[in-house]
């Protein structure tokens, strides 16, 4: 009887855990295609790298780094091929969610990278648009 009770106990804990959050599992990841050399990629880094992973987003959507190979990237679960450094694309169950082309200052990149969060289901929203720096 104590053997089934202690496992019924524990069993309540790993749920109550479970569903407190305090397991944190990574529903997305972004990835950001980068080149040596890039000023935005350098500019991007100083910026908002530091912080990102403290923030709900980077939470949410850790940041990888893929180095941009010349003649571009067709990784898979893209959409489309990545040409230009940076460009930030939103991957969800390893296929491409949104895109974010280009680095134009921190407060224009959390806005993008917000709406594309923002339009994914759960407690992030899969938009399957491409969002642009131009």
């Amino acid at each position: 009887m104590g053997f089934i009770r202690s496992r019924t106990v524990a069993l309540l804990a790993l749920l109550a855990l479970l569903g407190s959050g305090v397991v944190p599992v990574a529903a997305a990841e972004l990835v950001m295609f980068t080149r040596e050399g890039c000023p935005w990629c350098a500019r991007f880094e100083r910026e908002v790298a530091p912080a990102y992973h403290l923030t709900d987003e980077g939470k949410r959507a850790p940041l990888r780094r893929v180095a941009l190979r010349p003649g571009g990237s067709t990784l898979a679960g893209l959409a489309a091929p990545v040409i230009a450094a940076p460009t930030f694309v939103l991957i969800e169950d390893g296929q491409e969610a949104g895109r974010i082309t280009g680095y134009q200052g921190d407060d224009a990149f959390w806005g993008l990278l917000g709406k594309m969060l923002a339009d994914m289901p759960g407690p992030i929203h899969r938009s399957g648009a491409a969002a642009k720096l131009d």
